[in-house]
């Protein structure tokens, strides 16, 4: 009995170990992608003369 609970979990270990490599190796081979910096062309900012004093 004892024997049994140490290969099945001895085959879980490796299952999961497999598992792990694979999505890991999978999420590297992604393409990751930066968004480029706004342009600063102050359409967004009010400017000075639009300003309520």
């Amino acid at each position: 009995m004892m024997k049994l609970v140490m290969v099945i979990s001895i085959i879980m270990c490796i299952i999961v170990v497999l598992v792990t490599a694979l999505v890991t190796s999978k999420a590297y081979s992604v393409k990751h992608t930066i968004d480029p910096m706004p342009t600063d062309d102050n359409e967004n900012h009010p400017s000075k003369e639009n300003k309520i004093s």
